[in-house]
C-alpha cells in the first residue's frame, strides 16, 4: 500500500502592520496600541496612530492627542478602510527632541470613494511620551 503524505499545517502569518513599516503589527504598532511600549519617536507615533484608525482603537488616538486640543470623544468611521500611509517629511520628532512635525498623506477608501488626507501635523513629547497637538 502507498504511503500517502500527510498534509503540513503551516502557522497563520502574521498579520502585517497597517502602517506598511513590514513588521507583524503585533510587534511594531500593536505594542504601543496595547501600552506594551512608547512611541520613541514623533513619526512612530504618527505611525501608530494611522495603524489605530485602520485596526480600531479609538482609545489609543484619545490616550496620545494632547489634553489641550483633545476632543472629548471619538467616533472612527467604520465603513472607512485605511489603504496607505506616506510619511512625505519629517523635522525633528526624534529621541531627545521635545517637538516634531510629520507631513503625510493617508489614503481611505470609504463608501465606494477612495480619499487621501494630507496633513503637517505637530507633536510635543510631555513626560518621555510624544503627543499628537494639531494640524497646521
Amino acid at each position: 500500500m502507498p504511503e500517502t503524505s500527510t498534509p503540513v499545517e503551516r502557522p497563520p502569518r502574521p498579520r502585517p502592520c497597517p502602517c506598511l513599516s513590514g513588521n507583524p503589527y503585533s510587534e511594531c504598532c500593536g505594542r504601543f496600541h496595547r501600552g506594551e511600549a512608547l512611541a520613541p519617536t514623533a513619526e512612530a507615533l504618527m505611525r501608530s496612530r494611522y495603524a489605530a484608525f485602520a485596526v480600531g482603537e479609538p482609545d489609543y488616538l484619545l490616550a496620545t492627542w494632547h489634553p489641550r486640543t483633545r476632543p472629548e470623544a471619538l467616533e472612527l468611521d467604520a465603513d472607512a478602510r485605511w489603504l496607505r500611509l506616506e510619511i512625505v517629511r519629517t523635522a525633528q520628532g526624534g529621541p531627545f527632541d521635545t517637538e516634531g512635525v510629520v507631513e503625510f498623506i493617508a489614503y481611505s477608501r470609504s463608501g465606494g470613494a477612495t480619499s487621501q488626507q494630507h496633513e503637517v501635523s505637530r507633536f510635543v513629547r510631555l513626560d518621555r511620551r510624544w503627543l499628537y497637538l494639531d494640524a497646521v
